[in-house]
């Protein structure tokens, strides 16, 4: 029950509530008790629906909710790069509550990485995690606000990394020499859009239904990426041959490990940059298939909500960074403009006109 009282020498109501077996106060700003009365009413109702929370007086450290909070991690991958971000973090945060990360302790931290020569990219992507982090503890009443409220991340798009767009010349050279393995993994993301390690490398035979013409992701980065993808022609033609290669009964991976056939493999790095050497391009990422298919599905003229539903995202906001125009694509298109444009017809053959000395044009077709 809640309760209305003045202290010695104010002329305003003050209201007292009992949360949790503490007894908490608050001014009702106004010198109304009828209108002081209606106030406690409300903040009584907060309290008993318990939208009133109080903050735990137990905040963890930063580096023991670092341990509470990676094993959460569904995903192997993801906690591994949360765990690099959070060694990151740990040399400014590691011994402070949670409730001492401040906006400005933020903000200096992202200028001690900056000055190191860090990029604005990896940065985001510490300050991603610590947001994380601090949006559950504020969940969880460790922290009565989450300091990002009033931290910006840094911009990113003008140093962030171009993809390199594959040209089809590329591709041709590329699959020429690469390794049997590398072929058929190129020729899957190029086809599929599948990211490498999350989705192409531990695709299974069952997972690919050739009667359907349909690849099933059962495992992916995002809930998004769990998708059905269309098979091409071309790419069920190499996934049936690299089967036959295999053998059938060979391993349950599409891509498995040779020396232990029930496990996937794992390292291709070196594979597929001595294909790119033999091919004579320079290295690029083989993530970068996955734009290539991206950006050959916008030229094709497929919406960038499809687009994104194709390459596993939820939003079609990120076609904009994985769908680079192709060069041969912006040619063909002006070529189309200008085939649009009306040629001029003369009004007059010009092979009956010659000029005189003086300028005018005289019609040669007529004698003197």
């Amino acid at each position: 029950m809640g309760t209305l009282f003045k202290k010695k020498g104010s002329k305003q109501w003050q209201m007292g509530v009992s949360v949790a077996g503490r007894q908490l106060c608050r001014s009702a700003h106004t010198t109304n008790k009828s209108i002081a009365k209606k106030l406690l009413a409300r903040w009584e109702t907060e309290v008993f629906e318990g939208r009133f929370q109080l903050i735990k007086t137990n905040a963890p450290t930063f580096e023991d909710w670092a341990n509470q909070f990676l094993p959460t991690i569904p995903h192997l991958k993801t906690r591994f790069r949360y765990a690099s971000s959070v060694n990151n973090m740990k040399p400014r945060f590691g011994r402070l509550r949670l409730s001492q990360i401040t906006s400005d302790r933020i903000e200096d931290f992202k200028e001690e990485r900056l000055t190191a020569g860090v990029g604005p990219a990896t940065v985001n992507r510490d300050l991603a995690v610590l947001r994380r982090m601090l949006r559950i503890a504020e969940r969880k009443r460790f922290i009565a606000r989450s300091p990002f409220v009033e931290v910006e991340l840094l911009e990113e798009r003008s140093t962030r990394r171009k993809p390199h767009i594959a040209t089809y010349d590329e591709e041709e050279r590329i699959l020429a020499v690469a390794d049997p393995h590398i072929r058929v993994l190129a020729v899957l993301i190029l086809e599929s859009g599948l990211r490498s390690n999350r989705e192409a490398l531990v695709l299974k035979w069952g997972d690919i239904d050739f009667d359907s013409d349909t690849i099933r992701v059962r495992e992916s980065k995002t809930a998004a990426g769990i998708r059905n993808v269309p098979l091409s022609g071309r790419c069920k033609m190499e996934l049936l041959a690299w089967r036959n290669r295999l053998g059938p009964e060979f391993s349950p991976y599409v891509f498995p490990n040779m020396r232990n056939p029930e496990r996937h493999l794992t390292q291709i790095r070196r594979s597929w940059a001595n294909a790119l050497k033999l091919a004579r391009i320079p290295y690029f990422w083989l993530y970068n298939l996955r734009h290539t298919f991206a950006s050959r599905l916008s030229a094709a003229g497929v919406s960038d909500l499809f687009v994104a539903q194709m390459i596993g995202h939820s939003s079609p906001s990120i076609v904009q960074t994985y769908a680079k125009a192709i060069d041969e694509h912006r040619r063909d298109a002006i070529r189309k403009l200008e085939s649009l444009r009306p040629k001029p017809q003369p009004t007059v053959a010009p092979s009956t006109f010659t000029a005189r000395p003086n300028g005018v044009a005289a019609n040669l077709s007529r004698r003197p």
